[in-house]
């Protein structure tokens, strides 16, 4: 696909000197969009299993509706790439967010009618908010300067902590809001989700102008841009060509599915070991302040000492993690702070690939790449959250945690090789 077949619209022309004022509004812009649809999903993701069990009227099934707003995350992840590729990404972060408040009012009408499939359906779209969210980091590095990429990344990674603090809180309003409707409770924060959507999609769609991707290629050096292909195929063939890639793409999926399989089972765990609701919720919280609030520091340090420096730290933090909560037993102490360092890790593994994968392939490509690798973290995450389940149930959760530590041996041996052989990476 060529320059011309993949843009519908002239790319933009911006000056030089107006680069720094481009820049500070867009990150704004994107900060902003952040917290609203980071106050979006949370809000309502925490009570959809509990949704799901009303609607299925069997346990058994509760973990469905949270298992398909990971794939449809992942299903969507290369449709948008796509789109992004040819428009921009001003069009493909408001189609996300409009799909995200569909699937939210899909859900609203399958627990109105207690029909299942439909409320699978609609968790599927509801993913695509979550996909805008992840989208949104690589936007904020498409006009940052190369040695504050990683800086750029991290802060709108940090706006995400807002919403993901706020919004577990804001869910019993939100129910209760609806209290006497024809709407159940527990799916009143799925309207208050699709509202904020809107608000989000119109957020994007307004202020994002001129859009950072199409500016980024108009500021390609003369040449670059005209005979590149920005197809699907030559993203494959950019991560296949660059070491750098390849281990940037590892580093983002082991990084979310050790922190995925592990979490998602540690509040079964403190409940086997006597952990009360509360406890459970300061645990968590403290994994989610781990997750997003230190994320300016990773993204300082990725850009003074390295990216495969920080991809280090992060797999270190990761291992550290998986030993201590998989050896705590009923110490929750140790638990908790087994699940705060998880959250460290993750963050710095996703902030330094982040930025290692947005240096290592071609402007024209970075879209579809990008896209790739929001497929394959959210793909292994899946697999990954599934199968936890299982290895508690089978072996114990101080096994799951074992096998998490054992993800983290092959992303440190590429790191290690890449780092020998191809040591421009480190830069």
């Amino acid at each position: 696909m060529t320059s011309a077949q993949g843009t519908a619209r002239p790319l933009p022309v911006v000056a030089p000197a107006e680069l720094p004022r481009l820049r500070r509004r867009t990150s704004a812009v994107l900060i902003a969009s952040q917290i609203l649809g980071g106050l979006g999903v949370p809000i309502s993701i925490a009570l959809a299993p509990v949704l799901a069990t009303e609607v299925s009227g069997t346990d058994e099934l509760s973990g469905m509706a949270s298992t398909a707003a990971v794939t449809g995350t992942a299903l969507l992840s290369l449709p948008l790439a796509a789109l992004m590729t040819r428009r921009g990404r001003r069009p493909g972060l408001v189609l996300a967010y409009l799909t995200g408040a569909a699937g939210a009012a899909l859900v609203v009408l399958a627990a109105a009618v207690h029909n299942f499939p439909l409320l699978l359906l609609g968790m599927a779209c509801f993913g695509a908010a979550s996909l805008a969210n992840l989208q949104a980091r690589f936007a904020a590095a498409d006009l940052a300067e190369p040695d504050h990429r990683a800086r750029a990344i991290s802060t709108v990674v940090w706006a995400t902590t807002i919403g993901a603090v706020l919004g577990p809180n804001l869910s019993a309003p939100a129910s209760h809001s609806f209290a006497g409707t024809s709407i159940p409770q527990t799916a009143g924060p799925f309207v208050w989700a699709a509202v904020i959507f809107l608000l989000t999609g119109t957020l994007v769609g307004v202020l994002l102008r001129p859009d950072p991707l199409l500016t980024a290629r108009a500021l390609a050096p003369a040449g670059e841009e005209s005979h590149a292909d920005r197809s699907l195929r030559a993203g494959f063939a950019a991560v296949t060509a660059s070491a750098r890639a390849r281990l940037a793409l590892v580093t983002i999926a082991v990084s979310h599915t050790t922190m995925v399989s592990i979490m998602v089972m540690t509040p079964l765990d403190l409940t086997h070991h006597g952990a009360g609701l509360e406890l459970i919720g300061l645990v968590i919280s403290g994994h989610i302040a781990g997750m997003y609030a230190f994320s300016p520091v990773w993204g300082w340090l990725a850009d003074r000492i390295g990216r495969l420096s920080v991809i280090g730290i992060g797999a270190s933090l990761l291992l550290t993690a998986a030993l201590l909560a998989g050896t705590a037993g009923p110490r929750h102490g140790q638990t908790a702070a087994g699940l705060f360092l998880l959250g460290l890790g993750w963050s710095a593994g996703l902030v330094s690939g982040s930025a290692l994968l947005t240096d290592s392939v071609p402007q024209a490509a970075r879209a579809a790449v990008q896209g790739l690798s929001d497929l394959m973290s959210n793909t292994c995450a899946g697999v990954g959250g599934a199968v936890s389940g299982l290895i508690v149930a089978q072996a114990g959760y101080g096994w799951l945690n074992a096998a998490g530590a054992m993800l983290l041996v092959p992303l440190a041996a590429l790191t290690l090789f890449t780092a020998r052989r191809h040591p421009a990476a480190e830069g």
